[in-house]
């Protein structure tokens, strides 16, 4: 009877008015749940560690920070050669050290020494043109002499003793002219004897190879690679003993700057490794801003003045390698004493 009643009163439910309300109420609850259960953990830890700052050096010194570039204390020098042609060989590799005129590489010399072949050859001709004409002068001196110290006028006409000293004069012209010869042959020869030094490239400087663009084998062109002025140098040396790091400070920064104070270096990204950098000379001139350092809040519109460091022998930078950098500012007359760079 119990379950009649039960079944009538379930047949008397409204499936608009009381089932789908309480569906929607369970979804609803179900729905809170699962968003207060499922949110992700938002706190947040301190550092285990602290990382150390580059400007730890000059204690609690003002500074002023910038970014910089490790370049040789010679500044990187682009090789090319003068004269195009072919590479025959390449004498040295990367990191390789060299001393000032060891040859870097050769070019095709085959051309210019058939130059000198050929100005060689031109030089016996007119040596050989003038022994010739020497020879020739001395005869016809003999003869004008022999002519002049007649005493009977009649004995020669005045034509054969005109005749006479106009061979003494053509030999003597022959003479010049095989000695002017002579002077422009030994100048090709000169001009094609310096052709074919140019044709060695040798080391400006005492340097380290920094790169190495080309191989034997390859077509180079005279004053450059091809693709102008932005193009892959054939060669980058320079000298690395010391080296010297590049530091750009913001104009809005350079009255803060004391010119001529230390500074604390570190690679990007790497700030535990520090090196205390010698000041060197500030570049004269401002120049717009080319070493980016990728910072959102970095402004790139701005001027910057080059200021110019030794680093210590040792150190652990590449060149070209970017770095954070940390200069004494103005007012720092009672420094604190520098804690010594560490590696």
């Amino acid at each position: 009877m119990a379950s009649d009643n039960l079944l009538t009163r379930l047949r008397g439910l409204s499936f608009v008015r009381t089932i789908l309300p309480a569906l929607a109420v369970i979804a609803i609850i179900i729905a809170v749940i699962l968003v207060a259960t499922g949110q992700p953990d938002r706190t947040q830890d301190g550092a285990a560690v602290a990382p150390p700052r580059a400007s730890a050096a000059f204690g609690s010194a003002p500074t002023v920070a910038g970014s910089g570039v490790v370049e040789p204390s010679s500044e990187v020098i682009d090789i090319g050669t003068s004269l195009a042609g072919l590479v025959t060989r390449v004498y040295v590799t990367p990191g390789q050290q060299v001393e000032q005129g060891a040859p870097l590489f050769a070019v095709d010399d085959r051309a210019i020494r058939s130059q000198i072949n050929e100005a060689d050859a031109a030089i016996a001709r007119a040596e050989s043109a003038r022994a010739a004409a020497r020879t020739t002068l001395a005869t016809a001196a003999q003869q004008l002499a022999l002519f002049r110290n007649i005493d009977d006028p009649r004995a020669i006409s005045r034509a054969e003793l005109i005749d006479r000293q106009g061979a003494v004069q053509a030999a003597r012209s022959q003479i010049a002219q095989a000695e002017a010869e002579i002077r422009s042959a030994r100048a090709m020869r000169t001009s094609a004897q310096t052709d074919l030094g140019r044709l060695l490239v040798r080391a400006p400087i005492a340097a380290e190879i920094l790169s190495v663009n080309i191989r034997a084998g390859e077509y180079i062109s005279n004053g450059g690679p091809q693709g102008g002025g932005n193009s892959t140098p054939y060669m980058e040396i320079g000298n690395t003993r010391p080296k010297h790091v590049r530091i750009d400070i913001d104009e809005n920064e350079i009255s803060r700057v004391k010119i001529g104070s230390d500074a604390i270096v570190s690679p990007r990204g790497n700030a535990d490794i520090r090196a205390k950098a010698t000041f060197v000379r500030a570049e004269p001139l401002v120049t717009p801003k080319v070493s980016l350092t990728n910072s959102a809040s970095e402004r790139v519109d701005v001027r910057v003045l080059q200021l110019i460091y030794r680093l210590p022998e040792g150190s652990d930078f590449f060149v070209g390698q970017q770095v954070d950098a940390f200069v004494r500012a103005k007012g720092d007359d009672k420094a604190a004493p520098d804690a010594g760079a560490t590696r």
